[in-house]
């Protein structure tokens, strides 16, 4: 934003503090203008023609800006990407405390990368590994959706998953306690 005597423009359209439009008038003369009211010439639309120049405190409304970015990246989530790591020969206990972890990630709200890691002749049947990727997201399918399939890339087979959207969640849990209410009725 251009402010005060960095506007170069002979003509500019100028709204006041309160956003009544002044008109179109010289530049200095709104600059003469905007100091006998002891605030600033801000430009807010330059690709205008005329550009649009408004009269305000720019210290205020940058201080203001400032407020409202901060805000907005509190509210933001950040939605950052766990790794859960398996051999293809892993046994059942192994693979349950694994899959516990991605649930675990996935209810954080986090995406889950799943690595399936070759050693050696394992390699020479990725199936397997293909087999172990397609369990997991079997065991979570009701709360993931898998954003990337299974790819073998080097020694090692990925797979992403991330979390359903939450209306989704909302409106199951809903079905599911219209589905209670209907099997009372229907026993009686």
């Amino acid at each position: 934003m251009r402010i005060n005597e960095e506007i170069r423009i002979r003509e500019v359209r100028v709204t006041d503090a309160n956003g009544e439009q002044l008109g179109i008038m010289l530049t200095r003369d709104a600059l003469r203008l905007a100091e006998e009211q002891h605030l600033d010439l801000v430009e807010v639309a330059p690709k205008a023609r005329p550009p649009v120049c408004r009269i305000m405190d720019f210290g205020k409304y940058r201080y203001e800006q400032q407020k409202r970015d901060k805000e907005a990246r509190k509210k933001q989530k950040v939605v950052t990407v766990k790794e859960v790591k398996l051999r293809p020969n892993i046994e059942q206990h192994d693979f349950d405390v694994k899959l516990k972890s991605a649930q675990r990630f996935i209810e954080e709200g986090n995406k889950v990368k799943v690595t399936i890691m070759f050693r050696g002749r394992e390699l020479s049947h990725p199936e397997i590994g293909n087999a172990v990727l397609d369990k997991i997201a079997k065991a979570l399918e009701e709360t993931v959706s898998v954003e990337r399939t299974a790819k073998l890339e080097g020694k090692n087979m990925t797979m992403i998953l991330s979390p359903k959207a939450q209306n989704a969640k909302k409106s199951k849990k809903g079905g599911v306690a219209n589905a209670q209410d209907k099997d009372p009725q229907s026993d009686s």
